[in-house]
């Protein structure tokens, strides 16, 4: 009972300490509110008014087709610019794609000569190149046949092909990109946090203080995790209800109940790192350059930005010891497809054990580290 009431006193002055930071406090916050808001809506994995000029030297029918074609949300309205302007309006950033019609066009298409239309991409806007250069193939491909044919049609396979999109059906990438912002999210401010804590209770000297109490090192490093996990577990619940569901009218298939205690298991592994990492660190700087070499292939393999089965399998095997690998498993199940406690409890297990040795691994070394002051 006096380890317990301990642990309870001591995380009442870790939410207390908490408090007084408000710069640390108003970054967290924004962290589970505008970031994710932003990141979500903000990032567009279909292409959306791509600016666009064409350079048409034909001047005929078919080329105006052409021309005509390009409308809004997916590219603006096209400009016509001149052969000469072309490098000068890419190499400042105006035009993402810029296409050149050769002259006499329209008479070598209807002489079936196959003339060539030069397309110019700006490649430097990678995800907009990439899709936008499908999307311009297409709308000349469609427009060239149906002026040659008199009539638009399409080729029949001798096979059809029914795609169902299951759980998104609209290809929505608010979805998807909410979801994912606020597990990166849960997985770095936990670690922030919990870390930060650490070096904090040793610049301000107030971990001699704790010291020459009658506490134990268990007593301060359970305190840190169960007052900051308590935290960013209030905040999680905050943006999934009123930022994720509620702003961005994204749809929660599954429990929210499921979900936040994954989240509470996933916390108590994250939290244990943050600790071991404010161990290791002395200043914040210390820690933020041990984030970058931590937390950057937690969120970039742990299959959130893109999935497993792509990786090597040596990459696979070795992230299966990360907790955001379990993490993001579950977390996908249970609010994208509705799964329940007989499909994620073995990523609950596995998230259990990874979090019992961090625990272990960080107890050991915030008592060395206490030893060594």
């Amino acid at each position: 009972m006096q380890r317990r009431g301990n642990i309870i006193n001591l995380g009442i002055k870790e939410l207390r300490s908490l408090w007084r930071d408000k710069v640390l406090l108003l970054f967290v916050f924004f962290a589970f509110t505008g970031l994710i808001y932003v990141v979500a809506s903000a990032t567009s994995i279909e292409l959306n008014n791509a600016p666009i000029a064409i350079v048409d030297h034909d001047q005929s029918q078919l080329s105006k087709r052409i021309i005509n074609a390009f409308y809004e949300p997916y590219f603006k309205t096209p400009d016509s610019i001149s052969l000469s302007d072309i490098d000068s309006a890419m190499d400042n950033g105006r035009y993402t794609f810029v296409l050149n019609i050769p002259p006499y066009f329209e008479r070598d298409v209807l002489a079936a000569k196959q003339p060539t239309i030069q397309v110019n991409i700006d490649a430097t806007r990678m995800s907009q190149a990439f899709i936008g250069d499908n999307y311009i193939q297409t709308i000349i491909n469609g427009e060239v046949n149906e002026f040659v044919q008199g009539y638009r049609t399409v080729y029949s396979l001798p096979i059809k092909q029914s795609a169902h999109i299951m759980f998104n059906p609209n290809m929505t990438s608010v979805w998807f990109g909410s979801v994912m912002e606020l597990m990166n999210v849960i997985t770095m401010i936990s670690i922030i946090l919990t870390g930060a804590a650490v070096i904090r209770e040793r610049e301000h000297g107030t971990l001699e203080h704790l010291l020459v109490m009658p506490l134990s090192p268990f007593e301060i490093v359970m305190a840190k995790i169960w007052a900051n996990g308590l935290v960013i577990l209030l905040l999680t619940a905050f943006s999934l209800f009123i930022v994720i569901e509620g702003l961005l009218q994204v749809p929660i298939h599954g429990s929210p109940g499921l979900f936040l205690f994954g989240v509470a298991i996933h916390l108590f592994a994250t939290t244990s790192l943050g600790i071991l990492l404010g161990t290791q660190a002395r200043t914040m700087p210390q820690l933020g350059l041990l984030m970058i070499l931590i937390l950057l292939p937690l969120q970039m393999l742990s299959g959130g930005v893109t999935p497993r089965e792509s990786m090597p399998e040596v990459v696979q095997n070795i992230m299966l010891l990360a907790p955001t690998t379990h993490f993001v498993k579950f977390a996908q199940a249970i609010l994208y497809r509705g799964a329940g406690w007989d499909v994620v409890w073995p990523y609950f297990l596995a998230l259990t054990v990874i979090g019992s040795v961090f625990f272990t691994v960080a107890l050991m070394r915030f008592r060395k580290s206490v030893a060594q002051g």
